[in-house]
């Protein structure tokens, strides 16, 4: 097959397109300039670069796609109103949907590839009826939670070549095969920010606006910079002395009021859902009733019961779960296969 490879500077994509040519495969190298910022790039000249020194390496045709307008209309907008808002929305779970696997793989296929290829840890399982999306075996990598969103189209164009190896394996092929960025360390930042905070990120366009805090009884406790830059669970930038952590529990953007309490309070059993989109299961087929969930990347798969009343899914959890914040993406699972996904619209402990 003709396949286009998403190159970036890391060893995941590297060792996904060395996989692709060990197979025969003609593999070209596409790299995505998606944002650059004023303050700080993503990505750099230096990542460009990285890129281009593998696909050398690798004698494969390097090729660079800019997509920054398209990038600012459908992430960057999104990101700041939904800050703005009152949500946390996730900027890889919409990157992927709305860019990787929509503009990038649409040129694709207007020069005539056959296939998309990505180093994201998921796999794809296709039967006769339908594609089916896959955790990647290694647990601590497994990136299915930022695929969700994609549809039968999309997972019908898609590999990811690195989805059956666990991530030492992926850096040792690397070393063996002497590839340039073998060594590289894997980036600590979110592509669509840089080197930059959120909170810098976001100070960028949404004004400081000073505003109460207040405890759970409504009472006046302390100031903030402004409630669009905080996020359900967290503790930094409360500046309050005395008595126990406070994490923030609520927010009220219009009002430009945040809530803190102890963090007992962060614990909730029940959300509501909307924007359901299910992904993997034959239509019209009945989703589990006794599944598993994740409401965040960096989180272990955990058990609950999910009903949906036709927009509305409501997940409750035999056990607590730790500051579900409106706008995160939750994804359901049977066992290793992801069945949907939905946006967290709200949470309480009942």
């Amino acid at each position: 097959m003709k396949i286009l490879v998403g190159l970036s500077w890391g060893v995941d994509s590297a060792v996904s397109a060395l996989l692709l040519q060990r197979a025969w495969h003609e593999v070209h190298a596409g790299f995505m300039i998606n944002y650059l910022a004023d303050t700080g790039t993503c990505p750099t000249g230096e990542d460009i670069e990285a890129a281009r020194e593998v696909a050398e390496y690798l004698g494969i045709p390097f090729f660079t796609f800019d997509y920054r307008e398209a990038y600012e209309q459908r992430i960057v907008q999104h990101i700041y109103s939904g800050y703005e808002r009152g949500i946390t929305p996730n900027p890889d779970v919409l990157c992927n949907n709305l860019v990787k696997f929509d503009l990038f793989a649409a040129e694709a296929r207007e020069f005539g590839y056959d296939k998309i290829a990505m180093g994201h840890y998921a796999r794809i399982r296709e039967d006769a009826q339908w594609f089916h999306l896959l955790k990647g075996i290694d647990p601590e990598k497994d990136q299915s939670y930022f695929l969700s969103r994609l549809s039968q189209e999309q997972l019908s164009y898609a590999l990811f070549p690195i989805g059956e190896l666990e991530k030492k394996r992926v850096r040792e092929l690397a070393r063996e095969a002497g590839l340039p960025n073998a060594e590289r360390k894997d980036s600590q930042w979110l592509c669509f920010i840089g080197k930059v905070s959120m909170k810098g990120f976001l100070e960028e366009r949404l004004p400081k606006k000073p505003g109460d805090i207040l405890d759970l009884a409504g009472n006046v406790i302390g100031t903030h910079e402004g409630a669009h830059f905080y996020t359900i669970g967290q503790r930094k930038g409360i500046e309050i002395g005395g008595g126990p952590a406070l994490f923030v529990i609520r927010k009220d953007t219009v009002g430009n009021r945040i809530t803190v309490w102890p963090e007992s309070a962060l614990e909730l059993h029940k959300t509501r859902c909307i924007g359901i989109e299910w992904q993997a299961t034959i239509p019209g087929s009945v989703p589990p009733e006794d599944a598993s969930v994740k409401l965040r990347y960096r989180q272990a798969n955990e058990p609950a019961r999910i009903r949906v009343d036709e927009t509305v899914l409501t997940v409750d959890f035999p056990r607590p779960q730790r500051a579900p914040a409106p706008g995160q993406f939750i994804v359901v699972y049977d066992g290793d296969e992801v069945v949907g996904s939905a946006i967290l619209e709200s949470a309480c402990c009942e």
